[in-house]
């Protein structure tokens, strides 16, 4: 039974059977299969696989001589048959010719920038399939890439190479008229047809290049399939926004040029094809064009927004040269009527951008048309289930309009991505606007845009109840790429034009996509806007929703401030009216963050009390160990270190995960409580179990894809790793944290980044460039936003500035610290300040300080004995323990240090240990 095989793989059987069982090497094979071509490896693999596949169960007969090359066993021979037949194949080796091999490509004007992969895997595959089709948009650059492989084969193939340019044919009955005259072939009769044109060619070894084809699609696929079928040693390369749909074809899709991400350093940003095309084409106009950093930010938002089309990067760089880059940048929300002006020998259709979506768009019937239309609605990546709610209404059907979709992916029109379980499709930027033209100009957009409106708002009032059913990724991949979709909703929503009730609806709605994504100042932004709409579009449970999101997007945002607390005041309010025990909760935790962060530890704990009672009477098993929680960081503020680590290690008992409370209560629950623990145990003086804690809820945290969560546990990873001196991890957790901040828009985290980069620099010995950057941030955090970490950052500036020659300013501060201590009941780490306080004493040498000073050592070892907390107690004694030797006091601070030192059985590799382990030795 014969088995279809690409033109190559059946040379290369041929080569073999005509060896007889003999050895052929690699090179052999390269020489005769492409004389005169450098052939990869790769490519030669890629043939003898496929001829082993076509082989079936005797792929064994194809022996290979590791690193040597190839044999075929068993006695063959080869059948010529007639050469009349369709699917003859000449195996007879074509003659050298009379003349040299003639091409009618033209030479390459420029360099084509950012193809070099694209033109090495096009010339592998048309190694292996006869018949090649390049497509994508217009202006992807489908013809320059085609000519490149072309002019690059030229040398080495043996053949004539002859392009036949269709693009001004308007009539697809003159498709085999146009290649009879490129070829020269000489046709009797008035009419030609594909069939006369196949048989001129017979047996001749060609490599025919069809550009342009979409406009002629039909005659140009039929007269392909009839080369291919009759013509053995001929092969095509076509360029075409529609596909030939013919047997044997092979798709290339051209990609983009590659485009810098937003996230992406200046100085990676030159690496990126489409930043060198820029470059290059304005240098090419305007020769003293030399980007800079900001430049080339600039340059990268502008390749960007343009979706890497090497057309449109073109025709922006060509008016950088008369408009300047920052206006061009400007100017690209008009960018149909910014990018004109392209080369004047190029075709009308590729001179201004819109002339070139004309073209494609003059092209389709009027039904794929009114299709491509609404679908410009779609801001981003879409479903097809959603392209058929919204595009269809009483004159398209569903199944129609799936049906376009699946047509407009075929001319290139529609892009789409097939590599998850739901394909995800999505109209480049300037084809979008061009489209959003066309519909704004038939009158359709607003009921369009109603439409997609109400599609997003049923679907993410439906994708909160999923969030139990879905794995976090599977529903982050199903929703979060929607973002786009909700923020063009919401636009419209409420634009003078819009649905204000939907638009409020949907706001509410998409908040647990927000949280999940992290994106909270514009969940901020858009409940605010929300709440202002007039209140008919609000009912009380609505009020109530946009409240709670206000709240905890507020606290994420600008931490505490009185705008919190109107906003979860007014939630709980309105929970207690209805009634509604879910609200309830989540103003409560609202309200405990207020009061934690506001530094009142005994109203954040009466809350938390309270949010316990409430949780009893819950029928959701995971709301008493939040609370449990609660009580455990409101114990561990006032100081109580074990009745708050036995309350949060009952929650780690009992919680059951629920992604959910995400979204209730802004944090992944079980990540918050583990960061705490470590604390805990680290001030108990467990440093090994303090890291290997903060170790593993990182790992959890970035399974989470959570990036607030996330934040929030490095947030306390670094003052455990500072806490044990373990300075590579500190920095680890602070790059880190600054990273993901960053990132995520973040900016309360980032600056605790920022605060703790200046800790890692004291801790190192740049105590002034550290003091500097952990005062300039510091400075900019709010006051009632850090609870712990803020008076912890005020004892690190305090110590810093005492190792700075600023004693005096140290102990101003200090004095102020543990003044605020006192008065909130702050008591987890009062006798830190009371120790560095004693340290300054000493460091400012007043006199007496000496006395002043052990008073001081003396009242933080009372404090740390009595919380429990090892870790202060052992730094302490080690302070104490140094000045009691520096007055000659050896055995009491012998004894003193020895006794602290002695009751640690692990952990000795930490910093304070080290440091307690040299002054004993030096007490010896």
């Amino acid at each position: 039974m014969p088995v279809p095989i690409g033109g190559r793989a059946f040379e290369i059987i041929e080569v073999l059977v005509q060896s007889a069982g003999e050895l052929v090497t690699k090179n052999d094979l390269s020489a005769r299969v492409w004389p005169g071509a450098i052939v990869e490896d790769n490519t030669l693999q890629f043939h003898i696989s496929a001829i082993r596949k076509a082989f079936g169960r005797d792929r064994e007969m194809l022996k290979t001589a590791s690193g040597r090359g190839y044999r075929l066993l068993g006695a063959w021979t080869s059948r010529q048959e007639d050469t009349s037949s369709a699917d003859s194949i000449d195996l007879e080796p074509m003659q050298s010719p009379a003349e040299p091999f003639q091409t009618n490509l033209p030479a390459a004007a420029s360099e084509l920038v950012g193809r070099t992969i694209a033109v090495q895997d096009l010339r592998a595959l048309l190694s292996a399939y006869r018949v090649v089709t390049l497509t994508g948009p217009g202006g992807i650059g489908k013809t320059r890439l085609a000519l490149e492989v072309a002019r690059g084969l030229f040398p080495s193939f043996q053949s004539d190479v002859r392009l036949v340019e269709l693009v001004s044919l308007s009539d697809p009955g003159l498709v085999p008229t146009a290649v009879a005259g490129v070829l020269g072939l000489k046709l009797g009769g008035d009419e030609i047809f594909a069939e006369s044109v196949a048989r001129a060619i017979g047996a001749r070894k060609l490599l025919l290049v069809l550009d342009n084809c979409e406009h002629v699609i039909d005659a140009a696929a039929r007269l392909a399939e009839t080369i291919v079928r009759m013509c053995p040693r001929t092969t095509i390369l076509a360029t075409s926004r529609e596909i030939l749909k013919i047997e044997g074809e092979h798709v290339y899709r051209v990609p983009p040029l590659d485009v810098p991400s937003q996230y992406e350093e200046p100085g990676n940003i030159p690496g990126h094809s489409a930043v060198q095309l820029f470059i290059a084409t304005t240098r090419a106009l305007y020769s003293e064009f030399t980007p800079d950093g900001e430049n080339l930010t600039a340059i990268a938002a502008i390749c960007r927004r343009l979706d890497g089309i090497p057309l449109a990067i073109d025709l922006a760089a060509a008016r950088v040269a008369t408009l300047g880059l920052q206006q061009v940048a400007a100017g690209l929300d008009n960018r149909l009527g910014m990018l004109i002006g392209g080369r004047r020998t190029a075709l009308p259709r590729h001179q201004t951008l819109r002339a070139t979506l004309d073209w494609s768009y003059e092209l389709l019937p009027e039904f794929e048309r009114l299709v491509m239309r609404r679908l410009a609605v779609f801001a981003g990546d879409f479903t097809a289930e959603a392209a058929s709610s919204v595009a269809a209404d009483g004159e398209v059907a569903a199944s129609e309009a799936v049906c376009s979709l699946a047509n407009l992916v075929t001319k290139s029109l529609v892009m789409v991505e097939v590599g998850s379980v739901i394909a995800h499709y999505r109209l480049h930027e300037t084809t979008r606007a061009y489209a959003l033209e066309k519909l704004a100009e038939g009158g359709e957009f607003e009921q369009v845009a109603r439409r997609h409106a109400k599609y997003y708002r049923d679907l993410f009032e439906s994708a909160e109840t999923e969030l139990e059913t879905l794995p976090a990724p599977a529903w982050l991949a199903r929703y979060g790429r929607q973002i786009g979709q909700v923020r063009a909703a919401l636009d419209w929503g409420f634009s003078p034009t819009g649905a204000v009730e939907i638009g409020v609806a949907l706001t509410a709605a998409a908040v647990p996509l927000w949280v999940h994504l992290s994106l909270m100042e514009e969940c901020r932004s858009r409940v605010e806007r929300a709440l202002s709409s007039p209140a008919e579009s609000r009912d009380a449970r609505r009020n109530m929703q946009l409240y709670a999101a206000l709240g905890a997007a507020l606290f994420l945002t600008k931490g505490s401030c009185p705008e919190t607390i109107v906003a979860w005041t007014g939630a709980f309010e309105i929970a207690e009216s209805l009634d509604d025990a879910d609200y309830r909760l989540r103003a409560l935790w609202g309200l405990f963050i207020e009061h934690i962060t506001s530094r009142r530890y005994r109203a954040a704990l009466a809350v938390a009390e309270r949010f316990c009672t409430c949780a009893a009477k819950s029928t959701d098993p995971a709301d008493g160990p939040v609370g449990d929680r609660l009580v455990g960081v409101a114990l561990l503020a006032l100081g109580d270190l074990e009745g708050a680590r036995r309350r949060i290690e009952r929650m780690l008992d009992r919680y059951v995960t629920r992604r959910s409370d995400i979204v209730r209560f802004q944090y992944d629950q079980r990540l918050l409580a583990r960061s705490y623990h470590s604390l805990i145990l680290g001030l108990q003086g467990f440093a090994d179990q303090a890291i290997l804690g903060v170790e593993c809820n990182l790992v959890a945290a970035r399974a989470s894809d959570h990036p607030v969560s996330l934040s929030s546990a490095l947030s306390w990873a670094c003052p455990v790793a500072f806490l044990v001196g373990d300075l590579t991890l500190a920095e680890r957790y602070v790059k880190a944290l600054m990273d993901r901040s960053a990132r995520h828009a973040l900016e309360l985290w980032n600056l605790v980044g920022r605060c703790f980069g200046g800790v890692l620099l004291v801790k190192r010995g740049d105590v002034g460039a550290g003091l500097e950057l952990l005062r300039t941030a510091f400075a900019r955090v709010p006051q009632d936003s850090l609870s712990l970490l803020y008076t912890l950052f005020l004892a690190e500036i305090a110590d810093a500035l005492g190792r700075h020659g600023k004693a005096a300013e140290g102990l101003s501060i200090i004095d102020e610290t543990l003044a605020r201590s006192e008065r909130d009941e702050e008591r987890w780490c009062v006798a830190e300040l009371l120790r560095i306080k004693g340290e300054l004493i000493l460091r400012e040498g007043a006199p007496q300080a000496a006395t002043a000073a052990e008073q001081h050592f003396l009242q933080s070892l009372d404090w740390a004995r009595r919380q429990g907390a090892r870790s202060w107690e052992l730094r302490t004694s080690t302070s104490l323990a140094r000045l009691q030797k520096d007055q000659g006091r050896i055995a009491e601070a012998r004894n003193l240090l020895q006794a602290v030192y002695a009751r640690f059985s692990k952990g000795f590799e930490t910093a304070d240990l080290k440091t307690a382990k040299a002054c004993l030795d030096s007490l010896c």
